[in-house]
């Protein structure tokens, strides 16, 4: 339904134009939009006239139309004056509102069309008659985009992102609930990850302009789909691409599907198996209880690619220290870092432990 702010900003831009004072009332009486001079009742009157087979009527020196959408009466018009200029007014101005109805109708249509389709709801063959139906290609490329903020509630997180969109009509922005807008993109021949990644920065840019303080912003995308029914798929990529950016890359604000490595994999693990993998490799021990001096070690030296020179250089210390590091780590963990198989399952027991602790804080 048309919002009374569009309605009354319509009505004045009308009466501007015309001189004609014009008021739009809902079929029980009410008053949604007006600019008439006097405080009039026409609750009446309009209850009446809503019941009358007659699509306008003159009564009491106004004319009053009828405003349907498809079977169903939405509102009645009033028009001052009886004058065939004022039944044209009228005409035009239950016209006018009426196209408005059918636009936003439609918005809407799309709209809860979208929401339906991220979240799976909707059988195969339902999507592609109501694609047909709100004139929506099937066969176009999209990417879904999650921008996930906790801005403040002066901004409209929402409005914000629709008027970044606002130019480009085969791109859909929603919500599915208070915290993730999305972003259903349509990814033009020639294009490709670069170019939504692109598009994906300049959403973090236009939501981090309007943060305060401790706001959070998140962006993640999914991967490129060809058929519409695969639109889901993407939506579904994007949203664990927040949840695994948020564990394994806290310090990247705009995370895509693609880059997220073994950490998808890890996501997906129960926490049991979490835990007796953890017990295999270090015992009764966690990575927790390595002193900060050990941790920054294993983490520097996995940043150089098991480099030991590098490592030693970039902490400052000798050779012959940061080996002594390495093989006082190997006699608790009976793991040896400088060895690819065994720096790679403690690469990935790191993670798992990561992961453990992020899921029981998020409980």
């Amino acid at each position: 339904m048309i919002t009374n702010q569009i309605l009354q900003s319509t009505i004045d831009g009308l009466s501007s134009i015309t001189k004609a004072e014009l008021s739009v009332i809902d079929p029980d009486g009410k008053v949604l939009a007006s600019n008439f001079k006097e405080s009039i009742s026409f609750a009446s009157i309009v209850k009446s006239f809503a019941t009358s087979p007659a699509d306008s009527q003159e009564i009491q020196g106004y004319q009053f139309f009828k405003i349907h959408d498809e079977l169903q009466l939405c509102y009645i018009l009033v028009v001052s004056g009886v004058s065939e200029d004022s039944y044209t007014v009228g005409k035009i101005a239950a016209f006018q509102i009426q196209t408005l109805l059918i636009a936003y109708k439609e918005r809407f249509d799309k709209d809860n069309f979208v929401k339906n389709l991220l979240l799976d709801n909707l059988l195969l063959v339902d999507i592609y008659n109501r694609s047909q139906k709100l004139h929506i290609e099937t066969d176009a490329r999209r990417v879904v985009i999650i921008a996930e903020t906790d801005i403040n509630n002066e901004v409209n997180a929402l409005e914000l992102l629709k008027n970044m969109f606002a130019g480009r009509p085969n791109d859909f922005v929603t919500a599915v609930d208070e915290k993730n807008i999305i972003v259903v993109k349509r990814v033009e021949d020639g294009e490709g990850y670069d170019e939504v990644r692109k598009t994906a920065c300049k959403v973090f840019d236009l939501f981090n302009a309007k943060r305060k303080g401790t706001d959070i912003i998140h962006v993640s995308y999914g991967t490129i789909v060809k058929e519409i029914r695969d639109v889901s798929r993407s939506y579904k990529e994007a949203k664990m691409a927040l949840d695994v950016g948020r564990i394994f890359f806290d310090d990247q604000n705009v995370i895509a599907y693609s880059a997220l490595g073994i950490g998808r994999l890890i996501y997906q693990l129960p926490i049991p198996l979490c835990k007796m993998f953890i017990s295999e490799i270090f015992g009764n021990q966690s990575p927790d209880d390595f002193d900060e001096e050990t941790l920054t070690t294993i983490n520097k030296f996995f940043e150089n690619s098991l480099n030991v020179s590098e490592t030693s250089r970039q902490l400052y210390i000798h050779r012959n220290t940061l080996v002594y590091r390495l093989d006082k780590l190997q006699k608790s963990t009976n793991l040896d870092l400088r060895v690819f198989e065994d720096a790679i399952t403690f690469k990935i027991a790191l993670m798992v432990v990561k992961y453990m602790k992020y899921m029981e804080e998020s409980i």
